[in-house]
């Protein structure tokens, strides 16, 4: 069974249809990436699977447990974070305050401190700025907050939306290399990338996604080398 099964979702604005039908799983310890143009449904079927949307028909399974419509917070306490695009930190607190929010479905304090440490271990710069407001944190520095908040809720899935955005080529890596590690240690991720080159060349498998529908699936590097593919995400 995988830890994530998406069964058939579709998801409305108002009169749009912008998911139409999609299906698609991930299995535990796993990097599985969404591709496709702006527009194709990417952040929709993030923002679906993590309580913010509704589909109007279909399931999402996680460890074997529907939660479709199950609101966000119980979804987190199921063991799903999510990253958002754009970072959504709190700009206002400060880079501590924001990884305790991280914590907020938990009580365990002795293992919280203990998360708080490998947090700033895993992101050193945030600990040099613990007290600083997170909105004045740089672009790159921003993304390592929301990264780190996500993980303060120790998350089985961790479910990522355009990491890259707005980043130089030099932090893109770095962060990417930052999610491969993530991974490496027990972490599962569901990736939603623009970056196409970068998500393939760490992920296991991908899907991609065109107005809403997936059109293509399979290996990571085999979808890498598709001509096809190469030619409409990869700029080959």
């Amino acid at each position: 069974m995988a830890m994530l099964e998406v069964k058939d979702i579709n998801v409305y604005y108002g009169a749009i249809h912008a998911i139409k039908g999609i299906s698609l799983s991930v299995e535990e310890g796993e990097i599985v990436t969404l591709i496709g143009a702006n527009g194709a449904g990417k952040s929709t079927t993030l923002r679906t699977i993590s309580g913010l949307l509704k589909p109007k028909t279909g399931a999402i399974n996680f460890l074997g447990k529907n939660i479709a419509g199950m609101p966000a917070h119980k979804i987190v306490r199921e063991g799903i974070s999510q990253v958002p695009e754009g970072r959504r930190i709190f700009a206002e607190m400060s880079v501590l305050e924001n990884l305790e929010l991280g914590a907020f479905t938990r009580n365990d304090s002795d293992e919280i401190k203990k998360d708080m440490e490998m947090v700033f271990g895993r992101f050193p710069r945030l600990k040099e700025r613990i007290s600083q407001q997170a909105g004045t944190l740089s672009g790159g520095e921003q993304q390592m907050l929301a990264m780190g908040r996500a993980l303060m809720s120790r998350p089985k899935l961790l479910l990522l939306d355009e990491p890259s955005m707005g980043l130089a080529p030099l932090l893109i890596r770095e962060i990417f290399s930052i999610i491969a590690d993530i991974n490496k240690t027990g972490t599962t991720v569901l990736l939603v990338e623009q970056n196409a080159n970068m998500a393939l060349s760490i992920a296991n498998r991908a899907y991609v996604l065109e107005t809403g529908r997936i059109t293509l699936s399979g290996d990571a590097k085999e979808l890498a080398a598709s001509e096809d593919v190469r030619k409409a995400y990869l700029g080959g």
